[in-house]
Parts: C-alpha cells; structure tokens; sequence
C-alpha cells in the first residue's frame, strides 16, 4: 500500500511543466532539447516549479545528487539553478 500512496502524493508534480518529466519509485528526471538560450530559459523554469513544488509538499530533492547530461557535440553547458545551487 505504501508505494501506491506515495505515487498518488507526487501524481500532479508534473502540472505545469513544459519539458518532459519522467517518474520512477522516488527518482524523478526532467528532460528536454536546449538548443538556445529561450529553451534553455524554458527548463530552468520547470526546474524552479519543481522546486515550488518540492517546497509545497515538503518533499526536499536532494540537489547534492542532481546532474545535469549534455548531450551533442558543440553545445554550450549551460548551468541550472535549483534551490540556489547551480548544477552544470
């Protein structure tokens, strides 16, 4: 029972989020194709939702494990802020 519960907790996480977000037990992945500064703009916006969210429902992510995943050759790394800690 626990494990479905804890799934209907975070079930509107994603409300508002314009980029992909994936959801798996108690890890959560948000992804999307950064190809300038708008888009990149874009993510940093749902990063800070989630974080709203997070804050919310007093569920903290813990932002000492975030990563960031550049992928394609010749893109800039563009650093992500979340909960005041900037992730590259």
């Amino acid at each position: 029972m626990g494990p479905v519960l804890f799934l209907m907790y975070i079930n509107n996480i994603d409300l508002g989020i314009t980029n992909w977000i994936l959801k798996f037990a108690d890890d959560t992945k948000i992804y999307g194709k950064v190809t300038d500064q708008a888009s990149r703009d874009t993510l940093q916006e749902d990063l800070m939702k989630l974080y709203n969210w997070s804050q919310d429902w007093q569920m903290d992510f813990n932002v000492d494990k975030c990563k960031v995943m550049h992928l394609g050759r010749n893109k800039p790394e563009y650093k992500y802020l979340m909960n005041s800690k900037y992730r590259k």
